[in-house]
């Protein structure tokens, strides 16, 4: 790193939001750069590692040239290191040109009805880190009842949802080519799920999942996708929004094609129901059922799904960081078009980027774009040259043991090595000491 005065940033977030921001600063030709990628896990790309379901190779690639982005010699990652806790705000601030606030939205929305809180009902958050490997998460729910459930209930209309449904009626066989950790894969061998219900709270046309999603629910091995007929009956004001909007068109086309399917008595069902919403979920010491309430030709109707397992996927919600502004009630760092506002007044220096920001709103890719805007905005801000601050110094110097670059290398051919032994690209190393350990070589 020079000792030379350059625009020195500090990035707080490894994931998609913080590091395609940082490649956008390194490819500024107008400024020496040099960027400090902090994250609190040992990894790097965060819900691109932790969030992307892991049959979705395709979208899993995009790791790569992030990858590059990590190994820039002007880049330093440093993992394992909790800002707000082990490194103050402040101190960043006084130390380099600009913070850049990127650390996405990792809580989890809730219901708010009653059983929500019983064992066997879980968030997607902590579902999705489950099968993703995330080491917060050695287990879905207590006692293993994630995969000891015969019946499952997905309440939720977004990609999330999808995802979270087709990993629990897909074939543990075909997730032997991901990154999906040893143990997870054996459980879900061991998973007796015969049948999942989607509970979705408004119609066909209000659906917020893609039509790429849809297809590849139902194009699954032996499950039958059951989708009421009279549930693309659509309002003459639905069927002009589908009109306007090509996406959600086929989205819809592909739900009418499942409507026409012929049951082929399969041994595992997917049932997809509109205009459904969950009232309470039943259950003494555990989950039983989900009372919902649908909507029929007699006005709403009461009836209750038995299931053992519960996953709600009904949006997240951002984290509040110790010296950081933050709005309650949307869950982000309040801010002006990215600059972070501080008692009602643009920050310039300090920015904010990706979900925390805005929500979480779009995919993975609107993070390159708001990555953009967002440094366009830093370098018309005539922020200062500064000396580099030798971070890592003053870390050891705190006793304590970050995960630099290289630790991250060692965990990436461990995992990959652990992969090859089953015939997949990798095997996530699920706990945090499996990943501390690997870090060290």
């Amino acid at each position: 790193m020079s000792s030379t005065p350059v625009l020195s940033v500090a990035v707080i977030g490894a994931g998609p939001a913080g590091l395609y921001l940082t490649d956008a600063l390194l490819r500024h030709e107008g400024r020496e750069v040099r960027v400090d990628v902090f994250d609190r896990l040992p990894t790097p790309f965060g819900l691109l590692r932790y969030g992307v379901a892991p049959d979705h190779l395709k979208m899993k690639a995009l790791a790569k040239p992030l990858a590059k982005v990590v190994a820039d010699p002007r880049v330093r990652f440093i993992g394992n290191l909790e800002i707000g806790r082990d490194l103050d705000v402040d101190l960043l601030r006084s130390k380099y040109s600009a913070v850049v606030h990127a650390y996405g939205a990792a809580l989890d929305r809730t219901l708010g009805i009653p059983g929500e809180d019983l064992p066997g009902s879980t968030s997607a958050a902590s579902f999705v880190r489950w099968y993703s490997g995330h080491p917060d998460n050695t287990t879905a729910l207590p006692d293993g009842r994630a995969v000891e459930a015969e019946h499952a209930v997905v309440v939720g209309a977004g990609n999330v949802a999808v995802d979270v449904a087709r990993i629990l009626i897909k074939s543990a066989q075909e997730l032997h080519g991901t990154d999906v950790p040893d143990e997870v894969l054996a459980l879900l061998h061991a998973s007796p799920i015969t049948d999942v219900h989607m509970l979705i709270r408004r119609g066909p046309a209000q659906v917020k999942f893609t039509a790429k999603e849809l297809r590849e629910l139902g194009e699954i091995d032996g499950v039958d996708v059951l989708v009421p007929s009279e549930a693309l009956e659509l309002a003459e004001a639905d069927l002009d929004a589908i009109a306007e909007d090509r996406m959600l068109g086929r989205s819809v086309d592909v739900l009418r094609e499942w409507a026409l399917r012929e049951p082929t008595g399969a041994q595992r069902r997917l049932h997809v129901h509109f205009w459904t919403s969950p009232i309470a979920i039943e259950g003494s010491e555990a989950v039983t059922g989900v009372v919902v309430s649908a909507r029929s030709d007699d006005g709403a109707r009461e009836t209750t799904i038995p299931a053992e397992l519960v996953v709600r996927c009904v949006g997240y919600r951002g984290l509040a960081l110790p010296g950081v502004p933050f709005d309650e009630e949307s869950g982000t760092i309040p801010n002006d078009h990215g600059r972070v506002l501080r008692d009602g007044v643009p920050c310039v220096g300090e920015y904010a980027a990706g979900w925390i920001s805005r929500g979480p709103t779009g995919v993975i890719g609107s993070n390159k774009s708001d990555a953009g805007r967002v440094v366009e905005l830093m370098l018309g801000d005539d922020l200062p040259d500064v000396e580099v601050w030798d971070v890592v110094a003053h870390l050891h110097e705190a006793g304590l043991a970050t995960v630099d670059h290289d630790g991250w290398l060692e965990i990436d051919r461990a995992e990959i090595t652990a992969g090859e032994s089953r015939g997949g690209v990798r095997a996530k190393l699920a706990t945090w000491d499996e990943l501390l350990a690997a870090s060290r070589g």
